[in-house]
């Protein structure tokens, strides 16, 4: 499947994914593209397998099944702005940070199948200034924290003393 798309197919499977009921003028106008080239491309997906079929998913998060991974990226400094306006572009991409160390990018990355990682990163390595792509596989998430979370009773005592307000 990877092989035989291209990174406007990849965005088209990931808005259809996400709501395959959208209506091609709406994936046309968030992909800046025209009507007719989604209406055939999704067509051509169809007939040749791709889109095997829609569905309806049941109280389940789209991405559940997804495989999660870091992407690690090596770049021309120079050209950091750039590299990050395109990397903005790539659906599977789901946060991007300036980092340092190993890498100078991460990326954490969902796709549908390990199979599109491959295609993921030889678009990323085609990008002008992305001089080298590794990449990882997240097995499995053992703790997660997410930002909106609540503060634990601790971390809560520190502010406050950070601040003034205890002593």
């Amino acid at each position: 499947m990877a092989q035989d798309l291209d990174s406007i197919d990849r965005s088209i499977v990931a808005l259809l994914q996400a709501d395959a009921r959208d209506s091609t003028s709406n994936i046309a106008k968030r992909l800046g593209i025209a009507r007719t080239t989604v209406h055939e491309r999704i067509t051509r997906m169809e007939k040749s397998g791709t889109i095997a079929g829609y569905t309806v998913l049941l109280n389940r998060n789209p991405f559940d099944t997804y495989s999660r991974c870091q992407v690690m990226l090596d770049i021309a400094k120079q050209k950091q702005a750039s590299i990050i306006r395109q990397l903005a572009t790539f659906p599977e991409i789901k946060t991007l940070h300036v980092v340092n160390g190993e890498c100078d990018l991460l990326c954490f990355v969902e796709i549908p199948q390990l199979e599109d990682l491959e295609a993921l990163t030889q678009d990323l390595s085609a990008i002008q200034g992305v001089e080298n792509v590794r990449s990882m596989i997240i097995l499995s998430t053992k703790i997660e924290h997410r930002a909106n979370s609540e503060p634990s009773r601790a971390t809560s005592q520190a502010a406050a003393i950070s601040r003034g307000e205890m002593g």
